[in-house]
């Protein structure tokens, strides 16, 4: 994984406080648990059957029941709990979950997201996306700035079969932390050695400035 995924990986789980229950979605997302301290108290969620989810381990360290929605494998923590799918889902749609980190194939500035499916590409389905989505207390996205082609995935309006609409607070890229506002989207920080001209070229809709320094990370 490069060191500007490492990055914006790592600064992710610092807007995970302490005492929140979380969700961590397919993709980058799953990566977070490894950027938590072993004592730090979160709740962590997976909606194929369990909370208290501790580091991902490799094949031959793992218990090969436990794996995450991504299909890794991880390791159980003290308070570690597990149950059938119908109540995992139960839990996501009566709005328990403080937080979900999601990944996106597109993302509106008005926060609709696109992260299930490309007309042409198999997909094994939505899964637990819309409901995640639509129910999470807050719902954040972690994902590359462009795509392979180098195309924007931060857009004025999703041209991908929507996941829901209207959800996303929060986007961490490769190149920036970007908020989803009233007004549209909004830098917040910028990736080291990373600059605001080349984020607003990336960037496929406008992008509201602060003022005064921008913070890096």
């Amino acid at each position: 994984m490069s060191d500007a995924k490492l990055r914006l990986i790592a600064r992710a789980a610092r807007d995970i406080a302490p005492g929140m229950t979380v969700n961590l979605g397919i993709g980058l997302p799953t990566q977070v648990v490894n950027h938590l301290g072993p004592d730090f108290p979160v709740c962590l969620h997976t909606e194929n059957g369990m909370t208290g989810i501790g580091p991902t381990l490799p094949f031959d360290a793992a218990d090969r029941n436990l794996i995450d929605a991504g299909g890794a494998y991880v390791s159980p923590i003290p308070g570690s709990a597990y149950f059938d799918s119908a109540t995992s889902f139960a839990m996501v749609r009566s709005g328990r979950l403080d937080l979900t980190m999601l990944g996106a194939f597109e993302v509106a500035e008005n926060g609709d997201l696109a992260n299930w499916k490309i007309p042409g590409k198999f997909s094994p389905g939505a899964g637990g996306g819309m409901e995640l989505a639509q129910k999470a207390r807050r719902v954040v996205v972690l994902t590359t700035h462009t795509d392979r082609a180098g195309n924007p995935k931060l857009l004025t309006r999703c041209t991908l079969p929507l996941t829901a609409a209207g959800c996303v607070d929060r986007i961490f890229t490769d190149m920036a932390v970007i908020d989803v506002t009233p007004a549209g989207f909004a830098l917040r920080e910028l990736a080291r050695s990373v600059t605001v001209a080349q984020v607003k070229k990336a960037t496929g809709a406008a992008l509201h400035l602060p003022e005064g320094d921008i913070p890096t990370f």
